[in-house]
């Protein structure tokens, strides 16, 4: 059954609107498309803040693609990348879009824009079966991935864009002479942090997305004399073209500002050079013969991902790309997984049968379910304090796959709160959320408390938990396995369980069952 969603990508450079209806085999017809050349990224400082009018451009887009969405009654999802990512006042430029576009946008890491902008690549190509390297130039980073039936083998988010090398190498009307070595030298040195990895994995068809990169292909085919095409999608440029459209871009901008080039856009015109030198880079680097041209790319994947959190059900991606996300990470930094994995079961059983008394829905769940899992991984860093380095090892792992940034948050300021104090309005991350988000922390903190608690032991002598209202108490009763002794575990679950009284609003006894 197919459905009509829409899709912004929030970009450096521009914002992306795909409006679809999408069926169950993620084929999708179009039915709206618009681009605004927005530049977000705009100004100076490495893109360390939005300028005051690039907010101003940015929401009044968002206003006018709400307005595209509603005609259709689609769902909108909107998802923004490095500018909005790395900006110190991106609270700002969030908060406006929600109270004056009525869009919520999320903030995605950078391998989660790899992964999505993965998903729309292999809908537009058939290259699923086959291992892809993959390229994708945005105004303020570039996503590099190996892929194969539709998982990632590596990938990477460099900090090169067309905007962002624009305002740091190329600033001026005037072409330093040593910018152009000075440029493709940054770009070399930080592509080469992937080139092992890819060297290793191998690929066998070279794909790029992005506006930079179809510019560059439609440069190449105007300096050949061919005409232009309805349709980039599908079309090929070689490693020598690019360096051709390279060598030419730098002659040209040598003698000023670009002007008319045949298959130039002007639009482009003023960041194309930076671009085309990352796209180079990428080129030598990774050794490509010929690169593929795919139409779609993040917008698409957003499209995608969304229709599959909706017909699994809110947030069941956590049970697939995400929840292996979250397994990886488990595996990788928790030294006794095992436990882990047994809270988690228990917290579990603890949230449904307290559902009509906290009232979360399906989405809470599975983010209690993911911290439970992460909540020890800050053991590896140092036992002491380890709740709070488990907040900084869910917040900065490259694993964490499927998960906006709002959600990695929560995950994380729920595994940060599992112990010692409870959430307060003078921790700066946990007073940034949005009222409904902090109780769904505190609530899920104060369930995996008690989870914690009934396995203080380590030893799974707890097998399942129930949990009734009796004279305005909850009682949970913890049923041992086998003939096993609770008695630990009841007093641990006891002395934690302040902060469950708390959010529920009622004593909480914990005892046999």
């Amino acid at each position: 059954m197919s459905r009509v969603l829409a899709a912004v990508d929030v970009g450096t450079n521009s914002l992306h609107l795909v409006v679809a209806r999408v069926g169950d085999e993620g084929t999708f017809d179009v039915v709206a498309r618009e681009k605004e050349m927005v530049r977000l990224g705009s100004g100076s400082g490495d893109m360390k803040r939005l300028a005051p009018d690039a907010i101003d451009r940015g929401v009044a887009t968002l206003t006018r693609f709400r307005r595209i969405a509603d005609i259709s009654e689609a769902p909108l999802r909107a998802v923004a990348t490095s500018a909005v990512r790395e900006a110190d006042n991106h609270a700002e430029f969030l908060a406006r879009a929600r109270a004056e576009a009525g869009v919520e946008v999320e903030i995605v890491s950078g391998v989660e824009e790899a992964r999505l902008i993965h998903l729309g690549v292999i809908q537009a190509l058939p290259v699923f079966d086959r291992r892809l390297l993959l390229c994708d130039i945005g105004g303020g980073s570039t996503e590099v991935l190996v892929g194969e039936k539709g998982e990632m083998l590596t990938s990477r988010s460099f900090k090169l864009g067309a905007v962002r090398l624009t305002n740091r190498f190329f600033p001026g009307q005037a072409l330093h002479p040593s910018a152009v070595t000075s440029c493709r030298r940054h770009v070399a040195e930080a592509l080469s942090a992937l080139r092992r990895p890819v060297a290793e994995l191998g690929f066998e068809v070279a794909v790029g997305s992005s506006g930079t990169i179809e510019q560059v292909v439609r440069l190449a085919r105007a300096a050949a004399g061919a005409e232009a095409l309805r349709t980039y999608n599908g079309a090929t440029v070689s490693g020598d073209e690019v360096r051709e459209v390279a060598a030419r871009l730098v002659k040209a901008r040598a003698k000023g500002p670009l002007g008319a080039m045949p298959g130039l856009e002007p639009k482009r015109a003023d960041i194309i050079l930076a671009g085309a030198l990352i796209l180079e880079g990428v080129v030598d680097v990774f050794g490509v013969q010929e690169l593929t041209l795919s139409d779609y790319a993040l917008r698409e994947g957003v499209l995608l991902d969304t229709a599959n959190r909706i017909r699994g059900g809110a947030l069941h991606h956590l049970r697939d790309v995400s929840r292996r996300g979250v397994e990886h990470l488990a595996a990788a930094m928790d030294e006794d997984p095992d436990h882990s994995a047994h809270v988690a079961m228990l917290a579990l059983q603890l949230f449904d049968a307290t559902a009509e008394l906290h009232g979360l829905d399906e989405g809470a769940r599975e983010y209690l379910e993911a911290a439970a899992l992460l909540s020890n991984v800050g053991v590896a860093i140092s036992h002491a304090k380890h709740h709070k380095h488990a907040y900084y090892v869910i917040r900065n792992s490259e694993r964490l796959v499927g998960l906006t940034d709002g959600e990695i948050e929560i995950i994380a300021l729920i595994a940060r709160y599992h112990r010692k104090s409870a959430p307060k309005a003078s921790h700066p991350e946990f007073a940034a959320l949005p009222a409904a988000d902090q109780q769904l922390v505190r609530t899920c903190a104060a369930i995996l408390r008690v989870a914690i608690g009934l396995d203080r032991g380590h030893e799974s002598r707890v097998r399942k938990v129930k949990a009734k209202e009796r004279a305005k108490r909850l009682v949970v009763r913890a049923l041992p396995a086998g003939d096993a002794d609770i008695d630990l575990e009841l007093y641990a679950a006891s002395e934690r369980a302040d902060l469950l009284a708390e959010v529920l609003g009622r004593p909480v006894d914990v005892v046999a069952g």
